[in-house]
């Protein structure tokens, strides 16, 4: 049994899964634009979260927010579930698949066997789409890989209920019914609503572009408070989630910056289109911080002058983001 599904790889797995399964029944919509609308852009400095001991840094919603986002924004009802046992979880998705829909998986990385084994680390928030059944396995369409991979049953199974932090316990969803008509013009303001809002309006210090000055804060002080060793784990671990764990910082706003762009056509709001540019060279400054930050990880330069030095930078996106968000909220008002 086999789908009649379009493979097309993307940047991060979410919005490609997204864009993947809107595709499968006829709504093409770019990768920047599934972002965009279904606001997920986002910052978190959590360090009352930790990963082996040291705090959660994330440049993005918990997992499945933009896909739900963007299906509620278009009118798209889905199914979402979750299975405590494993074996009803395959026997459901089996369901789904004999009945011609193909289903979204959140998986663990680890122990996907297509993966090269530099790239499989412990990270659970991992989105793939399952369209067939092939040799008592499973036909897989992985958005960041270029061609559909293959799982056996039993690899399936394992990567669905990895252990650890944001377990997947299973967790499948799948569209149900699609409108005749999408509005996407609306759908595109109310995305950019709320990425403002998200990024400027949560009043807790950790969130947004709040978050971004309360962790260059914490790493100006790195050397001093944890001492050189575990100041150089605590930010390479910053810079793991920045460019290694989705696609993090500069890579998003290199997305969104795009997403801008196709706003910018489908509204007809010219001044979209510079907000676009100016977004770009966020990236390009969130970028300058992981090569800045892997010399001192790496012991490359003058490490203990170098951490105020990358705080700064820090805080130079953080203003420069806060000044987007508010000429986009002035933009769309």
């Amino acid at each position: 049994m086999k789908i009649d599904f379009q493979h097309k790889q993307s940047a991060h797995c979410e919005n490609g899964v997204t864009s993947n399964l809107l595709r499968h029944y006829g709504y093409d919509l770019s990768e920047p634009l599934v972002y965009g609308i279904g606001s997920g852009l986002f910052f978190a400095y959590m360090p009352f979260v930790k990963v082996n001991s040291i705090p959660v840094t994330s440049f993005r919603p918990f997992p499945g927010i933009i896909f739900k986002r963007v299906t509620q924004q278009l009118g798209i009802s889905i199914e979402k579930k979750k299975f405590k046992d494993p074996r009803k979880a395959m026997t459901e998705l089996d369901q789904v698949i004999e009945k011609g829909t193909p289903a979204g998986l959140l998986v663990g990385v680890y122990h996907l066997t297509y993966f090269p084994g530099p790239y499989r680390f412990h990270f659970n928030a991992h989105n793939i789409v399952v369209y067939g059944r092939e040799n008592g396995g499973y036909i897989v369409s992985d958005p960041i890989m270029e061609t559909p991979e293959y799982l056996s049953y039993e690899d399936l199974m394992r990567v669905r209920y990895a252990k650890g932090l944001f377990a997947p316990k299973g967790h499948m969803y799948y569209a149900l019914n699609m409108p005749e008509n999408i509005d996407l013009k609306s759908a595109v303001i109310k995305g950019i609503k709320r990425t403002c809002r998200d990024m400027l309006g949560i009043p807790v210090p950790m969130f947004g572009t709040k978050g971004i000055r309360f962790m260059a804060a914490k790493v100006r002080k790195y050397p001093e408070k944890l001492g050189s060793e575990k100041a150089s784990l605590y930010l390479g671990q910053i810079i793991r989630a920045q460019e290694e764990i989705g696609t993090g910082g500069a890579g998003f706003r290199f997305i969104y910056a795009a997403f801008l762009q196709e706003a910018a056509e489908l509204t007809g709001i010219g001044k979209l289109m510079k907000l676009s540019e100016d977004m770009t060279a966020v990236g390009d400054l969130w970028r300058n911080f992981a090569v800045e930050s892997s010399r001192i990880v790496k012991n490359r330069s003058a490490a203990n002058g170098s951490y105020p030095e990358v705080a700064e930078i820090l805080l130079d996106i953080a203003d420069r983001e806060e000044a987007i968000y508010k000429k986009l909220k002035n933009a769309i008002s």
